[in-house]
C-alpha cells in the first residue's frame, strides 16, 4: 500500500488528479450550502405568498 502511494507522489499525474478532485469536492460543498441557504429563502418567500393568497 505503502509504495502505491510513493508510486502516486512521485506521478505527476496522480498529483493532478488528486488534486482536481479536491478542488472538485470543494465546490460540491460550496454548492450544497449555497444551495440549502437559498432553498431556505425561496420557501420563506413561497410560504409568504401562500399565506397572502388565503
Amino acid at each position: 500500500m505503502l509504495s502505491i502511494f510513493r508510486r502516486l507522489m512521485k506521478n505527476e499525474k496522480g498529483a493532478t488528479a488528486i488534486e482536481y478532485t479536491l478542488i472538485a469536492s470543494l465546490i460540491a460543498v460550496a454548492a450544497i450550502a449555497a444551495m440549502g441557504s437559498v432553498g431556505s429563502k425561496v420557501n420563506a418567500v413561497l410560504s409568504n405568498v401562500a399565506s397572502t393568497m388565503q
